[in-house]
C-alpha cells in the first residue's frame, strides 16, 4: 500500500547548495520507495506573499524546476506541478475560508511574528500586514486537503500549518457531516542537514553566504569555494576538521573512506589553498553531470512547462473530482428548472438533488465511490481500486451509459453491480425480494438519469 506523501518547493531565490543537501537530494531519495505516492508542487501562490518582483518570480520558477528535474526527480514516477496550474486550489481555498475561524488564523506564527514586530516599533498592529500572510495557513490547507496527503514532510517551524489544515479539514467534515478530507501527519525532519555557508554560519539567502548549485558554472564555483573563510594556520600545521566548514560540506558529498582520506590530511596539515581545491573537485564530481541536464533544461523552457502541465493534470485529475463533490455538498448544485405558480408571486422552489457519485479514500489508502440517489439514500458501495483513475474509468462508465452499462446480479438481500461481468460494486442489504425489486428499479432509473445529465451537459 503506497503513502501519498506531498511537498511543497519554494519558489524563491536560486537554489544553493545547502538547499540540495537539506531538502532537494533527501526529497527525490524518498520520492523512489515503492511505497510511497509522492507529489511535488511548485508553490508560486506562497511566493506571491514574499515578492512583488514578477521578473524575480518568473526566473525563479524556471531555475527551481530545472533544478529538481536535472538533481532527479522523475515526473513519470511522481506528480509534479505548478501551483497556479491548479484551479481547484484557489477554489478551495475560498471554500475552505468560510468554514475557517478567525481566531485560529490568529495564532499563526507568522502572522504574530509580524504584529510583535510592528508593536515592538510602535507601529499599528497591522502594518504592512497583507491578507495574503494572514490566510497564508488557509492557501497550505487546500494545497494539503485537495488531494488527500496523508503525510506532509515539515521542518519543526511548520509543524503550526499543517496542525492547522487538519483543524480547517476536520472542522468542514463537521459541518457537512462527512469525511470529505484525509486529515494529514506532519513528519517532521529531524535529520535535514545544514550546511555552513562562506562565514561559517548556516547557509542561507538571509546572511548572502550561498554557494550557488548551479549558476556561474566550474568556474565560478571554485572562485566561491575559494572564498571559503578559515582560520589562519599554515600549511604543515594540523587542521581541526569538526570545526573546519571545508570538512563539513565534503562529508556531504563524499563516501566514508573519502570523509576518512580528507580529516586525515587536514590533522597532518594540508594547506587551506589546497584543501579548497579537493573539496571543488569532490563537489564537481556530482555536480557536472546535473550542471549539464540543468543547462539544458533551462535553455528549453518549453520543455519544463510540458512536464509541469502534464504533473497538473494528473493533479487534476485527483482534485477535480473531489471539488465536484464539495460543491454538491455545500449546495453549488446545478440547479433545476424551477417551479413557478401560476397567479402569485415568482418563488424558485428548492431544486431537487440529481443522483450522484461522491469518491472517497479508505483507511488502507485504497479508493472507493459511493451513489447518492437524490434524496441522498446511499444506492451502491464500490469496491476498492488501487488507483484514482480505475474509480474514475468505472464512473464515467455508468455516468456515460446509465444503466445499460451494467449487469445487475441479484444475490439473497443484495445487489451486485458488473461492468462486463466484473463485479464493481454493491447495494445495501434489503429486508425481503420486494424491497429489493424497487432497490433494482431505482437503481437502473439513477444510472439512466445520470447519463441523461452527461448527454445534456
Amino acid at each position: 500500500m503506497q503513502t501519498r506523501v506531498l511537498t511543497g518547493i519554494t519558489t524563491t531565490g536560486t537554489p544553493h547548495l545547502g538547499n540540495y543537501v537539506g531538502a532537494i537530494r533527501p526529497a527525490i531519495a524518498a520520492s523512489r520507495r515503492t511505497d510511497v505516492d509522492a507529489f511535488f508542487f511548485m508553490a508560486d501562490y506562497h511566493a506571491l506573499i514574499k515578492s512583488d518582483d514578477p521578473a524575480r518570480i518568473e526566473r525563479s520558477r524556471l531555475e527551481i524546476a530545472a533544478t529538481w528535474l536535472a538533481a532527479g526527480l522523475d515526473p513519470d514516477k511522481v506528480t509534479f506541478y505548478q501551483q497556479s496550474d491548479i484551479p481547484e486550489i484557489p477554489e478551495l481555498t475560498w471554500l475552505l475560508t468560510c468554514v475557517t475561524a478567525k481566531g485560529l488564523l490568529n495564532r499563526a506564527h507568522a502572522y504574530k511574528a509580524a504584529v510583535d514586530k510592528n508593536t515592538e516599533t510602535g507601529e499599528d498592529q497591522d502594518a504592512g500586514i497583507t491578507a495574503g500572510l494572514y490566510m497564508y495557513p488557509v492557501l497550505m490547507a487546500a494545497d494539503i486537503l485537495a488531494f488527500d496527503a496523508q503525510q506532509v514532510p515539515v521542518g519543526r517551524d511548520q509543524i503550526q500549518h499543517i496542525e492547522m489544515a487538519r483543524d480547517i479539514g476536520q472542522r468542514f467534515n463537521h459541518i457537512y457531516g462527512r469525511e470529505f478530507f484525509v486529515l494529514p501527519e506532519v513528519v517532521i525532519e529531524e535529520q535535514v542537514a545544514t550546511l555552513p555557508g562562506l562565514d561559517g554560519r548556516k547557509m542561507s539567502k538571509s546572511y548572502d553566504n550561498t554557494i550557488p548549485l548551479f549558476a556561474g558554472g566550474a568556474k565560478h564555483l571554485r572562485e566561491i569555494i575559494m572564498r571559503i573563510v578559515t582560520d589562519s594556520r599554515m600549511p604543515g600545521e594540523a587542521k581541526d576538521p569538526e570545526s573546519s566548514s571545508l570538512f563539513t560540506i565534503f562529508r556531504a558529498f563524499a563516501s566514508e573512506t573519502e570523509s576518512h582520506a580528507f580529516r586525515r590530511a587536514l590533522e597532518e596539515g594540508i594547506g587551506w589553498g589546497e584543501a579548497k581545491q579537493v573539496l571543488y573537485e569532490r563537489l564537481e564530481a556530482d555536480i557536472a553531470p546535473m550542471r549539464e541536464r540543468y543547462e539544458q533544461l533551462i535553455a528549453r523552457p518549453a520543455d519544463i512547462e510540458g512536464i509541469l502541465r502534464e504533473g497538473a493534470r494528473k493533479a487534476r485529475a485527483i482534485a477535480g473530482p473531489k471539488i465536484a463533490a464539495l460543491r454538491d455538498a455545500i449546495g453549488l448544485r446545478a440547479m433545476s428548472s424551477a417551479n413557478v405558480a401560476a397567479g402569485k408571486s415568482t418563488q424558485v422552489q428548492k431544486a431537487a438533488k440529481p443522483p450522484r457519485f461522491a469518491s472517497f479514500r479508505d483507511s488502507d489508502g485504497s479508493f472507493r465511490f459511493r451513489l447518492f440517489s437524490s434524496e441522498g439514500e446511499e444506492l451502491l458501495l464500490s469496491k476498492s481500486f488501487k488507483d484514482p483513475k480505475e474509480a474514475g474509468a468505472v464512473q464515467k462508465r455508468l455516468k456515460t451509459l446509465g444503466g445499460a452499462a451494467a449487469t445487475v446480479r441479484s444475490l439473497p438481500r443484495s445487489l451486485v453491480l458488473a461492468l462486463d461481468d466484473e463485479p464493481v460494486a454493491t447495494a445495501p442489504e434489503y429486508a425481503d425480494e420486494l424491497e429489493r425489486d424497487e432497490a433494482l428499479s431505482y437503481l437502473r432509473a439513477a444510472l439512466d438519469s445520470l447519463a441523461e445529465q452527461e448527454k445534456s451537459e
